[in-house]
C-alpha cells in the first residue's frame, strides 16, 4: 500500500488550513493517528472500560488482557526476549528519567563517567547532566564530525573504564543521522558500561531489534509512531532492569507493605505504579498492528526516498542551508533560509497550509554548535508524498521572494 492509499486512514489530513490543502510535515514532533488506532481506544472506553490487574470481573479481565496484549505486541515489535522487559511509561522523557533516577543517581559516584553527545534532545541530555551534578560523576561528550555525526573512533576515544553509562540517540531529531548503535554497544560493554538509546525518532521509522542492537535500554514514544500521546516504552534487559529502582510508589507496584518497609512486584509492574495508561497502551498496540501491516522496511524505504527527493529539490533554492549529513538521512530535513528567522519562515509556510517545526528543537547545545539560535524542520512519515514535497519547495520559494521584496 503506497502513501496515497494510506492517507484514507488519516482523516485529519483531508482538510484545508488557511484556504490550502493541509501539508503536514511536523511528524518529528508528533505523527497523525489512523482510524484503527482511534477505533481501538474508542472500543475500550465504550465496551470494556475497567481497571487492570485488580478486579476479577469480566470487564476487568478484558481490560487486563488488552493491556498485557499490547505489551506483547511491543515486545514482538522490538524483539525483546520477554514481555517483562517492556515497561509502559508516559513517553520517552519519562522512560529516560526512570533510568536516570532509578539507576544513575542511585549508583554513580565521583570518578564515574556518563558519556553522551551535544546532539541529544534535552530529554536525553538534562537527566544525565543533573545526575552527574547530584552524584559528582563526570559528564563527557563524544566529539562530532563537521556534519554533526559520530564516528566509532570518537566513541572509542571517549569511553573509558570509568564510564558507567553511554546515552545516545538512534536517529537525531535535528540532523537526521542514524547512529551505529550495535557497534557503540560493543564499545560500551567492553568497558563495563551500560548503553541507553533514545529511540524516539528510531522506532517510528525503522525496524528495531533490541537483541541485535544489544543495547541495555531503549526508550520511545507512541505518539511519534501513529499511536496516542501520553504513553511510551522503556525497554531494558531483565538483568539490568532488576538493578533499577522504581521512581513512583503506590498501588499496583507493591508486593508487600509492612509498617517500616515494603517490597515491589516483579518486572515490569514494579515500574507501573497507580492506574496505568490503559487506553494509551491499547492504542499503541493498534498502531503497531497498523505499522506491521505496512512493514517497517517499507516505511524506512519510502521515507528515505522522500527525503532524497526533497533534498534534491531544496538544494536548488539559493540561500537555503541544510544541516547534518547530506547523504543517507532518515525521515527529516532541518534547514534555514537566508536571513529569514525560522519562526517567520514557518508562519509564512503555514499561510499556505504547510506545517513545519521551527525553533531549537529541544536541542540548544546543538544549536550553539551549529551557530544558530533556531532552525526550521520538515519531517516526513509514511503518508507523505512527493507532491507534498513540491508544495513545500514552492512555499519556500514564495517565502524567499516575499522577504526579498520586503527588505529590498
Amino acid at each position: 500500500m503506497n502513501a496515497k492509499e494510506l492517507r484514507k486512514y488519516f482523516p485529519i489530513l483531508h482538510q484545508e488550513v488557511n484556504g490550502h490543502p493541509l501539508v503536514y510535515l511536523d511528524n518529528g514532533a508528533t505523527s497523525q493517528k489512523p482510524i484503527p488506532v482511534m477505533e481501538a481506544m474508542d472500543k475500550y472506553y465504550k465496551a470494556y472500560n475497567s481497571n487492570v490487574h485488580r478486579g476479577v470481573h469480566t470487564l476487568g479481565n478484558m481490560a487486563t488482557d488488552a493491556y498485557e496484549g499490547a505489551r506483547e505486541k511491543v515486545r514482538a515489535f522490538i524483539n525483546a526476549r520477554e514481555a517483562a522487559e517492556v515497561v509502559f511509561t508516559r513517553g520517552t522523557t519519562s522512560a529516560i528519567n526512570t533510568v536516570a533516577y532509578g539507576y544513575a543517581r542511585a549508583v554513580l559516584k565521583p570518578g564515574d563517567e556518563i558519556v553522551t553527545t551535544i546532539v541529544e534532545h534535552h530529554a536525553n541530555f538534562i537527566p544525565w547532566q543533573q545526575a552527574a551534578k547530584a552524584t559528582g560523576a563526570t559528564f563527557k561528550f563524544i566529539p562530532l564530525q563537521e556534519d554533526g555525526t559520530v564516528t566509532l573512533e570518537a566513541v572509542r576515544e571517549t569511553v573509558t573504564d570509568n564510564t558507567k553509562l553511554v546515552a545516545i540517540h538512534h536517529i537525531s531529531n535535528v540532523l537526521g543521522d542514524t547512529t551505529p548503535i550495535k557497534e557503540i554497544a560493543k564499545i560500551a560493554h567492553e568497558h563495563g558500561a551500560l548503553l541507553l538509546v533514545d529511540g524516539a525518532q528510531g522506532a517510528p521509522h525503522k525496524k528495531i531489534d533490541v537483541q541485535d542492537l544489544d543495547c541495555d535500554f531503549y526508550a520511545f514514544s507512541a505518539h511519534k509512531m501513529a499511536g496516542p500521546t501520553g504513553i511510551g516504552v522503556l525497554y531494558g534487559k531483565r538483568e539490568v532492569l532488576e538493578r533499577v529502582e522504581p521512581m513512583e510508589f503506590g498501588g499496583e507496584m507493591i508486593d508487600f507493605v509492612e509498617l517500616y518497609d515494603s517490597t515491589w512486584k516483579e518486572l515490569p509492574w514494579k515500574f507501573e505504579g497507580g492506574t496505568p495508561i490503559i487506553a494509551g497502551a491499547i492504542g499503541l498496540g493498534a498502531a503497531i498492528d497498523f505499522l506491521n501491516e505496512i512493514g517497517m522496511d517499507n516505511i524506512e524505504r519510502h521515507e528515505k526516498q522522500l527525503v532524497k527527493y526533497a533534498m534534491e529539490q531544496m538544494r536548488e533554492i539559493e540561500g537555503l542551508t541544510i544541516y547534518g549529513p547530506q547523504q543517507d538521512r532518515s525521515s527529516l530535513i532541518t534547514f534555514n533560509l537566508d536571513t529569514v528567522h525560522p519562526h517567520d519562515l514557518a508562519t509564512v509556510l503555514d499561510s499556505y497550509g504547510i506545517a513545519v517545526r521551527a525553533g531549537h528543537h529541544c536541542a540548544q547545545p546543538l544549536m550553539r554548535w551549529l551557530n544558530c539560535t533556531a532552525t526550521a524542520r520538515a519531517s516526513f512519515y509514511v503518508y507523505n508524498t512527493e507532491e507534498e514535497v513540491d508544495v513545500l519547495v514552492e512555499g519556500l520559494k514564495k517565502t524567499k521572494e516575499y522577504f526579498g521584496n520586503v527588505f529590498s
